[in-house]
């Protein structure tokens, strides 16, 4: 009588296709976040353009005068010149992906972008942006949080509180992709580009503050 049954694995055989797996997925997996680290760098970006838009527009409707400090993406109901609803549709685009708070359209919604302090700090009452000097390399607007940004806590800007981008971001101690590397940024004409993070002293990354050669990235607006 003939056995017909097929030879069952041994454990050694079972260990040695889980190891082949392991392997495989330790080849796979940096690929797939990093794939997904990019296109939430690319979204991230796309929002401070659209957002760079909006503010265009709100602009021009408001003599080139910025929207109060604490509420600049605005409310339906708020009587300050504000991007929603009337520039922007849905508050989604003021939320990074990389800000990992729930999303909502409610009068506090997460808001993951701010704008640079020195706008308000430099140019002083009314500010008026056809006062900046150099709008090319004068940093507006990137994303705010405190600590890691990788961690939900660190990010706490909302729809009617959206603070300030601290000058230097000395509260940032990372950007927010490539290994905390490189942050987005929306400067003073509007254009992103995604730039170094720090450190300090070197001259035109993100975080340098304490020199302005001619044409080098930078935060003050008269310079």
């Amino acid at each position: 009588m003939s056995n017909n049954r097929s030879p069952a694995f041994t454990i050694i055989e079972m260990i040695i296709v889980l190891a082949v797996i392991a392997v495989m997925m330790s080849f796979v997996y940096p690929m797939y976040t990093g794939a997904t680290e990019r296109a939430k760098a690319t979204k991230d970006m796309s929002n401070l353009r659209q957002i760079g838009i909006a503010m265009q527009t709100l602009l021009n409707d408001n003599d080139q005068i910025l929207p109060a400090t604490t509420t600049w993406p605005g409310i339906s109901t708020s009587t300050t010149p504000v991007l929603y609803s009337k520039y922007i549709a849905t508050r989604k685009v003021f939320q990074s992906p990389f800000d990992k708070r729930a999303s909502a359209e409610t009068n506090t919604a997460p808001v993951s972008y701010s704008i640079n302090t020195n706008m308000y700090v430099k140019l002083g009452i009314n500010p008026n942006m056809l006062r900046v000097v150099s709008p090319a390399s004068t940093f507006f607007m990137a994303p705010t949080y405190a600590g890691n940004p990788g961690v939900s806590a660190s990010w706490t800007g909302t729809t009617t509180s959206a603070p300030d981008l601290p000058v230097g971001a000395p509260a940032e101690p990372k950007g927010t992709h490539s290994t905390g590397r490189q942050i987005n940024v929306l400067f003073c004409d509007w254009h992103t580009e995604s730039l170094t993070f720090g450190p300090a002293g070197t001259a035109g990354t993100f975080q340098d503050w304490q020199s302005i050669p001619l044409g080098v990235k930078h935060w003050d607006p008269t310079q």
